[in-house]
């Protein structure tokens, strides 16, 4: 949903208040805060930390400067892959050809699986090799098999990166192999691709982030993850490099019920990287803690809707609703219900049609969706009727 360009604001003080007395009382911090340490500019010139949790941002460095996402690119494969299996379209047992003139192309070029002329690998072979020890022949011979041409799977690539508000970003090889500048993208985009990759697809995300070695064809090789296994809670994603691009990653962890997803890239050398993206993501962890405010569905306000069965409709949070604060801090929350009003008929329940603004003193301020509480047909002749001398008198 995009946010609304002329925007009708409703603040519910009551709620408000309840909000802002939710909030702990100080605790003392972790004693871990006071030795994480942000990575320096100079080790990840680009850095980006959101709590998925809460959607809140709690770190950024050049979070929407465009870079060439190299072997990163795979995540977009992997999340168009599991869309795929969502849609029933393609099966994780499906075995795709590796064609001789991918063969010729791609064995051995960069990172590789080691397909050999002829295969037949599953997608689950496939899936674990791209997401693992970064196949660039992998990519392609999924891309080719799942779609048909590379050509289509980069159609069905980009599409989903629309679907997904990644408005900075473009997808032109399905491996990200260096093509002159035609893919490029954020790290605020890197992460709403994570968040949607964890989001969207649980079970698949386990399955196929986060292993640690891949054998295939007789040879074992490392995943090159900086973060998994190494955080606690840590499990994927992919990192990235070209000569171009320098080194980069996009990782995520959980602890304690509490997902952050991170982004850096640009670094001078993978030790750099690496450094880097440990010490963000721990960071993140000592320093901040989350708490929640409201249960999933949680009725927030109501919206007036025009030629409709009914003349309004509740708005609920699809998620809990949870904030992100400094530890051992009770920051004032402030909350306002944006959007474009009346809201016109037929309405879907589920479907969203307003933002909540939250404000958590100290911090940026972030939005998030709210839903419709129920349908709302079309109104009929009577309804209408009815709407419009109610809409007389009042």
């Amino acid at each position: 949903m995009s946010k609304p360009s002329v925007p009708r604001d409703v603040t519910k003080v009551a709620f408000l208040a309840a909000c802002v007395l939710a909030c702990p009382q100080p605790l003392a911090a972790a004693s871990t805060a006071a030795v994480a340490q942000l990575p320096t500019e100079q080790d990840a010139p680009i850095a980006l930390l959101v709590d998925l949790t809460s959607g809140q941002t709690l770190f950024a460095r050049q979070a929407d400067r465009r870079f060439a996402p190299a072997s990163i690119a795979k995540v977009m494969t992997a999340y168009t892959a599991f869309e795929q299996i969502k849609q029933g379209k393609i099966s994780l047992t499906q075995s795709l050809p590796v064609r001789p003139d991918t063969f010729a192309q791609w064995s051995r070029v960069g990172s590789t699986m080691y397909l050999p002329n002829g295969a037949r690998p599953s997608v689950n072979q496939l899936l674990v090799g791209i997401t693992t020890v970064s196949a660039n022949d992998g990519a392609v011979v999924l891309a080719e098999g799942a779609a048909g041409s590379v050509a289509e799977w980069l159609r069905l690539m980009n599409g989903n990166a629309r679907a997904l508000g990644m408005r900075d970003s473009r997808f032109s090889t399905p491996n990200g192999w260096p093509d002159g500048g035609e893919t490029y993208t954020t790290a605020r985009d890197l992460v709403k691709l994570a968040e949607a990759t964890v989001t969207r697809h649980p079970q698949l995300y386990k399955a196929y982030f986060g292993h640690r070695t891949f054998t295939y064809n007789g040879i074992t090789q490392r995943n090159h993850d900086p973060i998994t296994g190494r955080v606690p809670g840590a499990d994927g994603l992919k990192t990235g490099y070209t000569d171009a691009a320098g080194f980069g990653f996009l990782g995520s962890a959980e602890r304690d019920g509490r997902r952050l997803a991170m982004v850096v890239a640009a670094s001078d050398t993978s030790a750099a990287r690496d450094r880097a993206a440990r010490a963000l993501m721990e960071w993140g962890f000592a320093r901040y803690e989350a708490h929640r405010l409201l249960p999933a569905r949680q009725p927030i306000a109501e919206a007036k809707v025009q030629g409709g069965a009914v003349r309004s409709v509740g708005l609920v949070t699809g998620g809990p609703l949870t904030i992100t604060t400094l530890r051992g801090t009770a920051p004032a929350v402030r909350m306002k219900v944006r959007y474009d009003g009346p809201l016109q008929a037929p309405l879907q329940r589920g479907a969203p049609y307003a933002l909540l603004e939250v404000r958590v003193d100290g911090m940026p301020p972030y939005t998030v969706p709210l839903l419709a509480a129920q349908d709302v047909p079309g109104a009929n002749a009577l309804q209408r009727t009815l709407n419009g001398a109610i809409g007389w008198i009042s």
